[in-house]
């Protein structure tokens, strides 16, 4: 067994439009997230039916997810600031709990 002490964190992910990806990541840099990973070309199915995960013609016209691992206290800021976007935007945010090593990667 592995030395490495696990630290408990809250995961992030957030499935929205390409074209809002900006707006998506400016809200975790304005909560000095540490950092996160983009994954695009998502295909899956979901209340608006199947999303095909190819490039139609821009990389604004499809799905992306952006995953995060950060402290319990920043989770419910986050979603107060996306909130109002998912009033007016698909998408959807899971939240779920997760163990880090290395804690010093995601805290400030």
């Amino acid at each position: 067994m592995s030395n490495l002490k696990l630290n408990p964190l809250k995961k992030l992910e957030i499935i929205i439009e390409g074209e809002h990806q900006e707006f998506a990541t400016d809200i975790l840099d304005r909560a000095d997230v540490k950092g996160y990973t983009i994954v695009g070309n998502l295909s899956g199915k979901g209340s608006q039916g199947f999303h095909e995960g190819h490039l139609m013609f821009n990389e604004d016209e499809v799905l992306i997810m952006i995953i995060a691992a950060v402290p319990e206290e920043l989770v419910e800021p986050l979603l107060e600031g996306f909130a109002p976007f998912f009033d007016k935007h698909s998408g959807v945010v899971f939240v779920s709990d997760i163990q880090v090593s290395r804690l010093v990667k995601f805290k400030g």
